[in-house]
């Protein structure tokens, strides 16, 4: 099983919680790099 093939497998399963973690991930990005201007803001 090729790379893509196992990717595509992945999303196929969890198709409905795709969103949800897509959503969660940005979430974390904003706080990390909120997270990193902060002390620049103080």
């Amino acid at each position: 099983m090729t790379f893509y093939q196992t990717l595509k497998s992945i999303a196929t399963r969890s198709q409905d919680t795709l969103a949800q973690d897509a959503a969660g991930a940005a979430a974390l990005i904003v706080m990390l790099v909120a997270g990193l201007h902060l002390p620049g803001l103080v």
